[in-house]
């Protein structure tokens, strides 16, 4: 615009608010007098950076986010306060962890007591639920499976006893005869020149007779064995009145058992529970089933080769053969033994033909229809299982490792893999 005079008129002033003039850039501060030259210097570079790339950078807080900085406020505080109170009970906590420790570990021999009368209660509990079926009550048919189980032993001590008594009376009544035959024998007597073993033989008897320490540890060894068998007689005596109690009482102690999962989960712990023992107890039947066939065929064979008593050898066999894989192996060995000393080695190689035969057809006919029925565990988880049950727990851990892996196998089947589907 011009003025009336024709002179241009000044601009007239904007509006500050309007458009405010920019701030003049701040200078880096100055480092104080006194500070850290090194400390100066950082505060420049960060001034002088973008605010995002400060952001980035600035330290966050120092606890966890998942951590409760009360909590752990409170426990440095009660440490730092109190150090003898809290060394006191952590040393506590230790010493009653290693006191339990060491009690289960003495315990060792009751809890293998206690797993093996369950484990055999559970085997018996099919018999118990057939008559249960038959509408008997179940103290009745407890009754009836003690009875029959105690036949079967009182049996077979029966027919042991009288041929160990046999034995050791003809043994004892021939033992003069059989010291002379040695001695008159051709090839004992040249070793007997050659050596003097006779000789020999007498002079370290009289030496054992007279030594006392020697007679010591001989009654030391007999009762050491005494005891054993006394062992022995108690573990089987309580395994039996645990055996019977828990076949009784198994249904309270599974309802029990079963209470202590959440309501919500309750049924579906009742239903893998539920086939879990049915699987045991059908493996049990199942292998007593295999064992009686290994026993009736060694039976009939040791008649028709005229092996000195089949009836025990049978029972003995049907032990052994209760044991998976390896059982039937060591009880035809120990007939094949028998069999050679009491009727030549034609006698026990006949016998061997015939027994080591039918295991090559209970392995891949017989035992694979029966314990299909009763647990779906693979053969090589089966080998595995019974080679490290019987590592940890000896003759009772090879029996109880194939239920043991086949529940392994349930629960990991039914929960686990049917929760990784559900992903």
């Amino acid at each position: 615009m011009t003025s009336a005079t024709g002179s241009p008129t000044p601009p007239e002033p904007e509006d500050a608010d309007a458009h405010p003039a920019p701030a003049p850039r701040a200078e880096a501060a100055e480092p104080q007098e006194g500070a850290d030259p090194a400390a100066g210097a950082a505060q420049r570079a960060a001034s002088r950076a973008p605010s995002w790339l400060t952001r980035l950078f600035r330290p966050g807080p120092q606890h966890d986010e998942d951590e409760d900085p009360e909590l752990t406020g409170s426990f440095k505080d009660a440490a730092a306060a109190r150090p003898v109170r809290v060394g006191f009970g952590l040393a506590v906590g230790v010493a009653l962890a290693v006191m339990l420790w060491l009690a289960l570990a003495s315990l060792s021999q009751l809890l293998m007591w206690i797993a093996v009368a369950l484990f055999i209660a559970l085997g018996l509990d099919p018999i118990v639920r057939f008559f249960e079926r038959r509408r008997w009550p179940r103290p009745g048919g407890v009754a009836v499976v003690v009875v029959l189980c105690l036949g079967t032993v009182g049996a077979f001590l029966g027919t042991l006893i009288p041929a160990l008594i046999s034995q050791i009376t003809t043994l004892v009544r021939n033992a003069p005869a059989i010291v002379e035959s040695l001695t008159n024998n051709p090839t004992v007597q040249a070793l007997d020149t050659q050596f003097h073993l006779v000789d020999q033989a007498q002079e370290q008897l009289q030496k054992l007779l007279k030594d006392s320490n020697a007679m010591g540890g001989v009654f030391t060894g007999v009762i050491g064995a005494g005891n054993l068998v006394g062992q022995f007689a108690f573990g089987a005596l309580i395994v039996l009145v645990l055996a019977i109690y828990f076949l009784v009482s198994l249904p309270a102690m599974k309802r029990f058992v079963y209470s202590l999962a959440p309501r919500s989960k309750r049924r579906r712990v009742r239903q893998l529970g539920d086939e879990i023992t049915r699987s045991v107890g059908n493996y049990v039947m199942g292998q007593a089933t295999v064992a009686a066939l290994n026993a009736v065929l060694a039976f009939v064979l040791m008649t028709i080769f005229k092996v000195p008593y089949p009836a025990l050898l049978a029972l003995g066999v049907a032990v052994l053969a209760f044991i998976p894989l390896v059982g039937g192996v060591f009880a035809g060995l120990l007939v094949v033994v028998v069999a050679l000393f009491s009727g030549g080695w034609q006698t026990a190689l006949i016998y061997a033909v015939f027994y080591f035969a039918y295991l090559q057809v209970e392995a891949y006919l017989v035992a694979p229809k029966i314990m299909d029925r009763a647990v779906r565990v693979p053969g090589a988880v089966a080998v595995i299982a019974v080679i490290a049950g019987g590592t940890l727990l000896g003759v009772a851990g090879a029996l109880m490792a194939i239920p043991i892996a086949a529940s392994v196998m349930l629960l990991v089947r039914e929960v686990w893999i049917k929760r990784q589907d559900a992903l």
